[in-house]
């Protein structure tokens, strides 16, 4: 697979999980001090990466790694929630495990990657080793996530409480961390710090992903959640931002399976515990209908992509939506220009509007977004400059209600139409 993967220019991250072991067929224990007690972990005691013989026990972790790059040409790992790997001794055994990753990759002539999963909004996971950091090349910012999808849903349970605001958006976009040091309420304390000067190639967004979704209650996709016109907004605000974009599989295509919790352990008794805590943890949900039942077959089938759903108009139209804003984003110079400092944004809260001025050399873009869900007018002026628009997510190609932006606007104050959920993206090659 991997091989035939390669053949046609695609890589393969493998997602690793070195924080835990699961519930079932787990022995560690029987062959070694694999757990030291120590520390406990959401899944038990963790593991022994700083505690007595835990050499050999780090040993076995980084050249399970090792092994994954080496036998089956994996081209970079996940690290699954490294805020949950515990260790405090002087040599972190994240930094290890990329030290020998880069010596592997610097070997064999060909780079890989190590991506953290981190809900510790913390830079030293990428810092360097040089500079007392763990070395990973990139990770997981969930603020942009939580940012966008608290202004699309309106929800606002568990850690959405600390989102919500058009500001939140601005920040995660222009910094990553929303909480970067400052006071979080879910948290009840101060949380994060700076990621300034860190490019945004070293921070991955998402509108969707697996825990995102797969942790609801019913497993709603964004596509059961927010009109249409919002799921193109979403998809411009991840893509045409700077930094790396991951895509939930179905996203492109407005794929409204759900993707539900299911189990399907050896032991019933696991089964069962995991269908009764699923009960417990989502009983405050006012909802009628039983969550669904992790154990049975129906809800493993219910969670299946339908690739059939891409003949349909709206599946097919938005899939060449995101082929569309990919390629741009591959292509434009500025819509390539990971650096800190190239990037400007501009709000107009109470209208539901932000701006997002992008530029590399002569290259320059401006996105108009709405947040709105109805269609406004306001005044507005464009940066200075000659302004051509190259994307109108509510034109009729695109399934939209009709554009009213305008093709070619002027550097003055005037009054815009925007239509609801509306997302522009304009193109500049002036000097400015």
């Amino acid at each position: 697979l991997i091989n035939e993967a390669h053949k046609k220019g695609l890589s393969i991250i493998l997602d690793v999980v070195y924080n835990h072991l699961g519930p079932e067929g787990n022995y560690l224990r029987e062959f070694g001090p694999y757990f030291s007690g120590k520390y406990k972990s959401p899944w038990g005691n963790s593991v022994n990466f700083d505690h007595e013989y835990s050499d050999n026990i780090r040993n076995y972790f980084i050249y399970n790694a090792i092994y994954w790059l080496s036998e089956y040409h994996i081209d970079a790992l996940r690290l699954d929630a490294v805020h949950e790997i515990y260790d405090f001794s002087a040599y972190p055994f994240i930094a290890e495990l990329t030290a020998e990753v880069d010596e592997f990759s610097k070997k064999n002539g060909k780079p890989h990657y190590i991506f953290a999963e981190s809900d510790l909004n913390d830079v030293r996971v990428i810092r360097s080793r040089n500079e007392y950091g763990f070395g990973c090349h990139a990770q997981w910012s969930d603020d942009f996530h939580h940012s966008l999808h608290t202004i699309l849903t309106k929800e606002s349970d568990g850690y959405y409480r600390d989102f919500g605001k058009l500001d939140d958006l601005v920040k995660a976009i222009k910094n990553n961390f929303v909480y970067n040091g400052n006071y979080s309420s879910y948290r009840k304390r101060k949380h994060g710090n700076s990621t300034s000067g860190f490019s945004f190639e070293k921070f991955v967004h998402c509108i969707q992903n697996h825990d995102q979704v797969g942790n609801r209650a019913f497993g709603e996709r964004l596509s059961e959640l927010i009109p249409f016109e919002g799921l193109k907004l979403a998809a411009g605000a991840l893509i045409l931002t700077p930094s790396l974009p991951l895509l939930f599989m179905g996203e492109e295509y407005a794929e409204n399976n759900p993707f539900l919790y299911f189990v399907s352990f050896l032991d019933n008794k696991l089964n069962d515990a995991v269908h009764n805590g699923r009960k417990k943890e989502f009983s405050v949900i006012n909802r009628k209908d039983e969550i669904p039942d992790p154990r049975v077959e129906e809800t493993y089938m219910d969670s299946r992509l339908d690739w059939e759903k891409i003949k349909i108009n709206s599946h097919s139209v938005l899939l060449r939506f995101y082929k569309d804003i990919i390629k741009k984003r591959k292509t434009i110079p500025a819509l390539t220009n990971c650096d800190r400092n190239s990037i400007e944004t501009e709000t107009l809260t109470e209208e539901g509007i932000m701006t997002i001025e992008r530029r590399k050399n002569n290259s320059r873009v401006l996105a108009v977004m709405s947040f709105n869900s109805k269609k406004i007018s306001t005044n507005f002026s464009f940066p200075s400059g000659v302004w051509k628009k190259i994307l109108d997510s509510s034109e009729k190609k695109w399934n939209g209600p009709g554009q009213t932006m305008p093709d070619t606007p002027d550097d003055i104050l005037t009054e815009i139409t925007i239509p609801g959920y509306n997302i522009s993206l304009y193109e500049s090659e002036t000097e400015y």
